[in-house]
């Protein structure tokens, strides 16, 4: 299993809110701190409700997509 922590986020874009887990490495401390990576393309969440009523095990988001994020 991967290290790090696991934190549920929701993430808006133009068409769709996501909520899912969102890993945070162990050399971050924030939520923010892993998404503003300039490296990282996408977000990748796991366990994922969209739009509350799909459900997926993971999602990869295109960060130019992303409206808003928020920790849950």
């Amino acid at each position: 299993m991967p290290e790090g922590r696991k934190v549920r986020i929701r993430v808006r874009t133009v068409n769709c809110t996501y909520v899912g887990d969102f890993l945070v490495p162990p050399m971050r401390n924030r939520v923010s701190d892993a998404i503003n990576e300039e490296s990282r393309l996408f977000i990748s969440l796991t366990d994922v409700t969209i739009n509350e009523k799909e459900k997926s095990d993971f999602v990869a988001i295109n960060k130019n997509q992303i409206e808003s994020i928020a920790q849950l």
